[in-house]
C-alpha cells in the first residue's frame, strides 16, 4: 500500500487554476521533494493532500484512508509556513499541548534535542529568534511519531549552519524508515536528501525521477579545457551549443560531451586541465521549467 495516493487531483480558486491534474504515488519510506518556481502550486498541493483545502476534483489517499480520517491524521506530521502556534506559551508547554493530540508521542526532551532547543525550553514562543521558531515548528511536528512527516518551505529563516543541522536531524528522521514529503527553494539540499524529485510548474508535474534522473533529462554539460584549438573550429565540432574563452581556457558547453571530446582527441588537439561538468539540479529544473512555459 501507497502511503500517499493522489489521482487527477485539481484546485481552482475562482477562474484561477492552482493545480491541473495532479498524480502522485509516495511509497513508504521514500523523501520526495516538491520543486518549482513560485507560484507552482507546491504549497497548494501539500494543503490539498493534507486535507487543509478540499480538491476541486480527484482522490487522495493516506495510508489508504481520507486525509481528513482520524486514522490517517494521527499519522501524520506537518510543518507548514505559519504554524499559528500562540506566542504566550512557553516551548516545552506548546510541546506537551501537541503530544496531547496523538496516541502515541516522542518524548519532550527528544524533541527539544531534535529541533536544538534544550536550552529554550522555558522561553516565550514570542522570544524566538525567526530560525528558532522554525525548528520548534519541527519538533511540533515531530510531536506525534509520525510515519508521513510534510514539511512546507521547512529552512526558511534559518542561516547556513542551522540548515545543515535542521537537514540532519531530517537524515536521522528518514532512517527509521519514515516517509517525507518536502517542498524546498534551496535545490542543494533537495539535491542531497530526496530519493525521488517532483517539478512543478502551473499547476501541472512536468518530470519526477531520482536526482540524478532529473539532472540527466537536461543534456547541457560545461566542458572547460586548455587547448590549442581555436574558438571557431570548436564551435563546429558535434553537440556543441556555445563556445567561450575565459583566464586561458575554453568553456564548451555541449549537449554531446562524449561525442565532443572524441572529436577533439580524434584530432589531435592538445588538451590540458580538463574537466566536464554535468548539469546541476537547479540547472535542470530551471530548464524543465522553461521549456514548458515554451
Amino acid at each position: 500500500m501507497h502511503v500517499i495516493e493522489a489521482h487527477a487531483l485539481t484546485k481552482h480558486y475562482g477562474a484561477v487554476q492552482a493545480l491541473k491534474g495532479i498524480n502522485l504515488l509516495v511509497a513508504p519510506g521514500e523523501i520526495v521533494g516538491v520543486l518549482g518556481p513560485n507560484g507552482a502550486g507546491k504549497t497548494t498541493a501539500i494543503s490539498v493532500l493534507l486535507g487543509l483545502r478540499g480538491p476541486s476534483s480527484g482522490t487522495i489517499r493516506l495510508f489508504g484512508r481520507g486525509p481528513t480520517d482520524p486514522a490517517a491524521r494521527g499519522r501524520i506530521g506537518v510543518m507548514l509556513q505559519e504554524s499559528g502556534v500562540p506566542y504566550s506559551l512557553r516551548v516545552d508547554e506548546v510541546l506537551r499541548l501537541f503530544q496531547s493530540y496523538y496516541p502515541f508521542t516522542l518524548p519532550t526532551d527528544e524533541l527539544l534535542r531534535r529541533a536544538d532547543l534544550t536550552a529554550q525550553r522555558r522561553s516565550l514562543i514570542a522570544d524566538l529568534s525567526g530560525g528558532q521558531k522554525q525548528r520548534l515548528y519541527f519538533a511540533l511536528a515531530l510531536a506525534g511519531d509520525p510515519d508521513l512527516l510534510f514539511l512546507d518551505e521547512p529552512t526558511v529563516g534559518m542561516d547556513v549552519e542551522t540548515r545543515a543541522a535542521f537537514w540532519e536531524q531530517v537524515r536521522e528522521f528518514a532512517a527509521r524508515g519514515k516517509t517525507i514529503l518536502f517542498s524546498t527553494h534551496y535545490l542543494e539540499e533537495a539535491d542531497a536528501l530526496a530519493s525521488r524529485i517532483v517539478v512543478l510548474n502551473q499547476g501541472r508535474i512536468v518530470a519526477e525521477g531520482a536526482p540524478a534522473e532529473i539532472k540527466r533529462l537536461v543534456p547541457n554539460a560545461l566542458v572547460r579545457l586548455r587547448t590549442n584549438l581555436p574558438i571557431a573550429q570548436a564551435r563546429r565540432l558535434p553537440g556543441v551549443q556555445h563556445v567561450a574563452a575565459a583566464d586561458h581556457k575554453l568553456a564548451v558547453s555541449t549537449s554531446e560531451p562524449e561525442a565532443f571530446l572524441r572529436a577533439l582527441f580524434r584530432a589531435d588537439w592538445e588538451v590540458a586541465d580538463l574537466t566536464v561538468q554535468g548539469a546541476d539540479l537547479e540547472t535542470a529544473v530551471r530548464a524543465l521549467i522553461k521549456e514548458e512555459a515554451a
